[in-house]
């Protein structure tokens, strides 16, 4: 997209007033996915604000827990510095991936043919007055 799509689109990255705004706040961090974080400022309530810049497509759910729990402040301490190491059973975060091509499918959904198992029998309807 270039210059252009900087200054005029917000779904894939920040934008250029994105950028102007960051200016003179402090670069924290960065996550696995390459999502960079910023701190600076004070909100009116006296609270710091923090700032996510997508590394790609601007989607909410790339970023990992313990930087959602940073940039909402449950935690005041960087994540490397305030969590203890993941444990080995630990799965690693993973994206929303409705509406792509790994999204989950059941078994009846058109996507996959769209045919269900057939029904067991075992299943009798009320009626009422018996």
């Amino acid at each position: 997209m270039g210059v252009l799509g900087t200054i005029f689109t917000w779904w894939n990255g920040a934008t250029f007033g994105t950028w102007l705004g960051l200016r003179g706040k402090t670069r924290v961090g960065s996550d696995s996915q390459g999502n960079a974080y910023y701190q600076g400022g004070l909100d009116p309530n006296g609270i710091p604000r923090r700032w996510v810049i997508y590394n790609g497509a601007n989607d909410a759910s790339r970023v990992p827990p313990e930087w959602f729990g940073w940039l909402h402040h449950q935690v005041d301490a960087l994540p490397d510095q305030a969590l203890p190491a993941p444990r080995a059973w630990q799965k690693p975060a993973v994206p929303n991936l409705t509406g792509t091509e790994l999204a989950y499918r059941p078994a009846g959904a058109l996507e996959k043919g769209g045919q269900r198992a057939v029904a067991t029998g075992d299943y009798e309807a009320w009626t009422p007055g018996e």
